[in-house]
This record gives structure tokens, sequence and C-alpha cells, in this order.
């Protein structure tokens, strides 16, 4: 049975469901704090090669920081890697939860029927 890296903000609406979702699914996980320990650029690197994932669909865009930074803004003008260096930096600018597979697959944000394709 696969384990994966959940990456959540405990205080997160969100997160709390899907974390109750996994459980409920009796799904493995470690969970890891998305402030206290955020992703970091080769995570990131990794994770948005893998995913061929748009780097914006990793940033948080209605969180509070997204807003106060003007990133709407300010990322089109923006290299990945300044992206990437960015939401390493504070996780709160980090799309939240974060479902990661032990081969680098990832899901971004809380749907359950993704999940639950992602999962199977």
């Amino acid at each position: 049975m696969a384990t994966y890296l959940f990456i959540c903000y405990p205080k997160c609406g969100t997160c709390q469901k899907a974390k109750s979702w996994l459980d409920e699914h009796n799904i493995r996980y470690t969970e890891r704090h998305i402030v206290n320990d955020p992703p970091n650029e080769a995570e990131l690197s990794a994770w948005q090669s893998t995913s061929g994932l748009p780097l914006k669909r990793f940033f948080n865009t209605s969180g509070l920081q997204y807003r106060s930074l003007e990133l709407s803004r300010k990322l089109p003008d923006m290299s990945d890697s300044e992206q990437i260096q960015l939401l390493s930096g504070n996780g709160m600018l980090v799309k939240r939860p974060l479902l990661i597979s032990n081969t680098n697959e990832l899901v971004v944000g809380f749907k359950p029927t993704e999940w639950e394709s992602f999962c199977r």
C-alpha cells in the first residue's frame, strides 16, 4: 500500500476536509505543515516538472499574501526560477493541500473525485 506526503496548513478548512477524506479512505500518509516546513526549490521544480502544471497553479491565489504582494500583476513578468524561489520562501503562498506520491506525482488542492482517481 502506498504512502503519500500530505502537505497542509492545519487551520485551513479545506486541508481539514482533505485529511478527513484520507482517514475515511484508509489512505496512509505523512503529514507536513506547509508553513513550518514549506516545499523547497528542488521539490517544487520536481513537482512542476512531473505534473506538467503551470507554476501559477502552485500559488494560493485566494490567499491574503498573494493579494498583498500583488502577484496577479507580477507573476507574468517573473521567471520560473523567481516564482519557485518565491514559493519556497513562504508556505502561505503555496496552494494547499498537496498530495504527493512516492513517484513525485501530485494533486494540488482538494477535489474528492480527483483524489479518488489519484489514490487508486
